[in-house]
């Protein structure tokens, strides 16, 4: 049986911690500051959780079974 592929984009955009959770950086945080609220921009930032439901299709994206 071929081995799994890892997609390029979702490596990229999902990393994985140290007791297997998978996080992930917030959106609507990359441009466009300007028209953005301070407030808005600083809660964005860090890094959260990824939902529950779609934790076994990233793992599968990241070449996890």
């Amino acid at each position: 049986m071929p081995k799994m592929k890892t997609s390029r984009t979702a490596a990229k955009r999902f990393k994985k911690t140290g007791s297997g959770k998978l996080r992930r950086e917030q959106a609507m945080r990359q441009h466009l500051f300007e028209k953005k609220p301070s407030t808005r921009t600083r809660r964005l930032k860090g890094t959260v959780d990824v939902h529950s439901g779609d934790i076994k299709k990233i793992k599968r994206l990241l070449g996890e079974r």
